[in-house]
């Protein structure tokens, strides 16, 4: 199958500092791809060069085939939903607004949103089990209710891939299984493409078809799951003698 998305020798520095060296990868549709490693390994770095927010100093990145940097920015966000980690919500809009965003590819700059462009952002808030916070200002919303409000405003852009940096990180565990199911649905209905960086390991066999492995700036892993999740691969990851994994009716279980 051809890739939706693909990396080719990406390098990037902050400054002086090297923190992407030579990733190559490739992500067919429908892939439900994870993308583990150490904190500061470059995970999020990576992310955001394969959603065009950065640009790499050498390699190319390519979105169906056609290289990112050459698609206009509007005509990308159409096709990439990308979740960054971190976000400012200084400004009290309604949880319904913020995911209004999510539809400003295809509005003009002096077009109000129609009542589809309504519809649609209801449905992504409905998709996350979000609907009840429509009304509510973002910024009474606790941190794992906006994590799902900001999650819905990027399935409002109607991608076709989407590119979350640890998404249910400050979910607890009915919501983290209710964003996963969400996710795995959609992937069925639409051929949805997700890559999620997460360091939720113990979440990763069941949802997941195959896993990408980061350690300073390089992917040194890659495969399905249980070809990554074992105690030899994950000893070398994160550099640590004392992991232990455990593999019990399709589930591996990880600890140190």
């Amino acid at each position: 199958m051809s890739a939706v998305l693909a990396a080719e020798s990406l390098v990037f520095s902050y400054g002086a500092m090297r923190v992407i060296e030579g990733v190559s990868l490739s992500l067919t549709r429908g892939h439900f791809c994870g993308l583990i490693g150490p904190n500061g390994c470059g995970k999020s770095t990576l992310l955001r060069l394969l959603s065009g927010v950065l640009s790499p100093s050498e390699g190319t990145v390519f979105l169906e085939g056609q290289p990112l940097r050459d698609i206009e920015p509007r005509a990308r966000a159409r096709r990439i939903g990308y979740v960054p980690q971190q976000q400012s919500r200084v400004f009290p809009f309604t949880a319904l607004e913020l995911v209004l965003t999510g539809r400003s590819p295809y509005t003009s700059r002096f077009r109000f949103e129609t009542g589809r462009d309504v519809d649609i952002a209801m449905e992504a808030l409905e998709s996350v089990g979000a609907t009840h916070l429509a009304k509510r200002p973002i910024t009474e919303l606790s941190g794992g209710e906006q994590q799902m409000v900001v999650v819905a405003r990027a399935l409002a852009q109607r991608a076709n891939l989407l590119l979350l940096d640890e998404p249910a990180a400050a979910l607890d565990l009915k919501h983290r299984a209710q964003l996963l199911g969400a996710l795995q649905r959609l992937r069925e209905e639409r051929e949805l493409t997700v890559l999620v960086v997460t360091h939720e390991l113990q979440m990763l066999d069941a949802s997941f078809d195959y896993l990408l492995a980061m350690r300073g700036g390089r992917l040194v892993a890659e495969g399905p799951s249980q070809d990554v999740l074992n105690e030899k691969t994950l000893s070398e990851i994160y550099e640590d003698p004392g992991v232990r994994a455990h593999r019990v009716e399709g589930r591996t279980f990880v600890w140190s």
